[in-house]
């Protein structure tokens, strides 16, 4: 795998990283990571789609992984760091990285926050071809709203910058209640023990976010289920929708399906849903995830 350090327009260092396949690509993957992760934590997924062909990169957003360290810190996106500047930066990385190493398709694969932050961007760019969609939900409605409301406020007495438990217990607190007699706070995130441990004793994962965090990923959250917005998606795009049958983001499955009906709504004709069931939230960390590898490489190559 290869790291590479890349300034973004507004100066900003954004950690990116790629692996190329020991063969000519058949297409290039690109990765948006969930909240309060890191693009690390895929690099099993990324040999695997490598070892298929595919040239396969992504990048730490702005306050997570390496990026946060190289300026900022974790759970903060930064002071004056909008949503749609966190979009602008994917498109940054994925327009440099498509010119080094040209490939006939090009898919955008978004985890939880990252399918936001790939259903923001189709909202605004035409450049892709597929689009994978992990652990993404519909529109959080009176909670969204609240959220919002509740992160002005606090941004407004000038706690913007500082971590926010109480918005960060309104957002994950009914995940963590998702799971009967739970073990661990995170245990939402996957049935794998392993998996749950690792996430847990990762210094660059679980951080508390700040309210300005928060109030940009509410206002985000409402543009990427805004289905007004969604007319400026090209129809033919492909779509698919990934996620475990007792995700709570996706509300057990009823939230992917509300999502997948708005774009069928505004007339995109290329939808598939894919619920695992019994899969949580994190799929691509599952006990099944090879065959939830392999089944991403085949909706992708059509089988």
């Amino acid at each position: 795998m290869q790291f590479r350090t890349i300034e973004m327009e507004d100066g900003t260092s954004i950690h990116a990283c790629l692996i190329m396949p020991s063969i000519r690509p058949i297409g290039h993957i690109h990765i948006l990571h969930g909240m309060s992760e890191h693009i690390g934590r895929y690099e099993e997924f990324m040999s695997f789609l490598a070892a298929q062909g595919y040239v396969v990169s992504g990048h730490d957003h702005r306050g997570h992984g390496k990026t946060a360290s190289l300026n900022g810190f974790l759970g903060h996106f930064g002071d004056d760091v909008t949503f749609d500047r966190i979009v602008q930066d994917a498109q940054e990385v994925i327009s440099l990285f498509r010119s080094e190493v040209p490939a006939e398709n090009f898919i955008l694969f978004g985890h939880s926050m990252g399918s936001f932050i790939a259903r923001r961007y189709v909202q605004l760019h035409q450049d892709i071809d597929q689009l994978i969609l992990s652990g993404t939900g519909d529109d959080p409605g009176i909670g969204g709203t609240a959220g919002i409301g509740l992160a002005q406020i606090s941004c407004r007495l000038g706690r913007f910058n500082t971590r926010d438990p109480l918005l960060n217990k309104l957002v994950f607190g009914a995940f963590s209640k998702s799971v009967p007699q739970a073990k661990t706070p995170f245990d939402w995130l996957s049935t794998n023990p392993e998996s749950v441990r690792e996430y847990i004793n990762d210094p660059l994962c679980g951080a508390v976010p700040t309210t300005k965090f928060f109030l940009e990923l509410f206002t985000g959250l409402k543009k990427a289920n805004n289905i007004k917005l969604h007319k400026t998606i090209n129809e033919h795009l492909p779509i698919l929708f990934l996620s475990g049958s007792e995700d709570p983001v996706g509300r057990k499955g009823k939230g992917v399906w509300e999502a997948a009906r708005q774009y069928e709504k505004v007339g995109i004709k290329q939808i598939t849903v894919m619920l695992y069931d019994g899969g949580r939230h994190e799929m691509l960390q599952e006990q099944n995830r090879q065959e939830v590898f392999h089944f991403i490489v085949d909706w992708i190559e059509g089988k």
